[in-house]
């Protein structure tokens, strides 16, 4: 039996077929997939839930005139169970993997909320950024050469090639949104900043050092596409789901797109609804620096962790990254493809254009700002200074 696309219908089929349901019991099924490249089903007997994640040949947003491979979904299942081996509790529970279909099965989320969604809601999620900078301390750790024997690190490595989904990184963060392409997709009334970026030899020039390092740094293991998209939380939970264009790659990079999420929904909030945003900015940080020392101290394999000087260098390589690659995620995000809705569903259309030009003024300075300081107030500041025009001083 060779691939085909599920129904709602097949779908309850195959569930009952592989084990998921008893043959006999009542079983209801709606596909509820609103991302851009895949179906997902929620399928539900009255007592437990069940989700199925099936990849397509071709890039649902788009259609068949742009085909993807259907491995996608054996990374992204094999990404889950490595995020799971360390941090179990915020990834959900992979019940299997079906690799002609390209289904994963995996724990129903739907009692808890899509980050991105409860953001902009005005919800808070007081762990959210201690379980994220906790997620990211642990994966990147114990999949870079810091946690990792460098033999089984290179194993590991080709088991993550992910040429497809990394072609769109490529091209939609780090390529399209600074020049002219047809992929990009933005308001007429943004053109005359638009222009501003496409001309500006400096700043394409930084893109072009952090495409390079996206590229070539296979440092750990990173999500790929870690956006308030992609996380569920509750007050009491986060969980961090689709990581299908998991690869290895620098370890800044997931830290970079997760904070320019952040910051986008910054900018979609009124001043005295922002303060909570950058608590989380600057805790994702400090929890991730807090973790990722214990473990450098206490499990650390390369024989050069024991050189207590090092350990600074690489956190502040790490946070460099971070901005830049926040940068790159903010301008991407504001003239791109794949929009977010933090921005796009902001009701006054001058509110929302004004937000956009804000977030492609940050973006830019996040890119351009050059900082030896591993301090995650500089958002903020990078923000005030754009929003409120003030004068610079970090």
């Amino acid at each position: 039996m060779g691939y085909k696309q599920l129904t709602e219908k097949t779908a309850v089929t195959y569930a009952k077929e592989n084990g998921y349901f008893s043959e006999g019991t009542v079983v209801t099924c709606e596909e509820i997939g609103d991302g851009n490249l895949n179906y997902v089903f929620r399928l539900h007997d009255g007592k437990k839930g069940l989700i199925l994640k099936q990849a397509l040949p071709y890039a649902k947003v788009v259609g068949e005139s742009w085909p993807l491979s259907l491995h996608r979904a054996t990374i992204e299942s094999h990404a889950l169970q490595i995020f799971a081996k360390y941090v179990p509790e915020y990834v959900p529970e992979v019940y299997g993997h079906d690799g002609t279909l390209a289904i994963i099965a995996m724990e129903d989320l739907s009692a808890l909320t899509i980050t991105r969604k409860g953001l902009i809601d005005g919800e808070d999620y007081p762990l959210l950024s201690r379980h994220i900078g906790r997620f990211l301390a642990h994966v990147l750790f114990y999949t870079s050469d810091f946690g990792l024997k460098s033999e089984e690190k290179r194993v590991l490595d080709s088991q993550f090639v992910n040429p497809d989904l990394c072609k769109i990184t490529e091209d939609l963060v780090f390529t399209d949104p600074f020049a002219n392409y047809e992929t990009n997709d933005y308001e007429e009334e943004l053109q005359d900043i638009v222009d501003e970026l496409w001309c500006d030899k400096n700043l394409k020039l930084k893109v072009g050092q952090y495409k390079y390092k996206f590229l070539t740094r296979k440092e750990a293991l990173i999500h790929g596409d870690l956006h308030t998209g992609s996380i569920f939380s509750s007050s009491s939970e986060t969980k961090v789901i689709d990581p299908e264009f998991a690869t290895f790659g620098p370890l800044g990079f997931d830290l970079g797109q997760f904070i320019a999420n952040l910051l986008a929904n910054a900018l979609s909030r009124k001043e005295n609804k922002r303060n909570v945003i950058f608590f989380h900015i600057e805790q994702t940080w400090s929890v991730f620096v807090e973790t990722f020392t214990k473990l450098w101290m206490l499990e650390g394999v390369e024989a050069y962790t024991q050189d207590k000087q090092w350990l600074p260098i690489v956190l502040r390589n790490i946070f460099k990254d971070a901005v830049s690659f926040a940068g790159c995620e903010m301008i991407r995000r504001t003239i791109g493809l794949a929009h977010v809705a933090d921005l796009d569903e902001i009701p006054q259309k001058e509110v929302k254009l004004l937000a956009k030009r804000h977030a492609l003024r940050l973006g830019r300075k996040l890119l351009l700002h050059e900082t030896e300081n591993a301090d995650a107030r500089l958002f903020r500041i990078l923000f005030e200074s754009i929003v409120f025009e003030k004068e610079l001083r970090v």
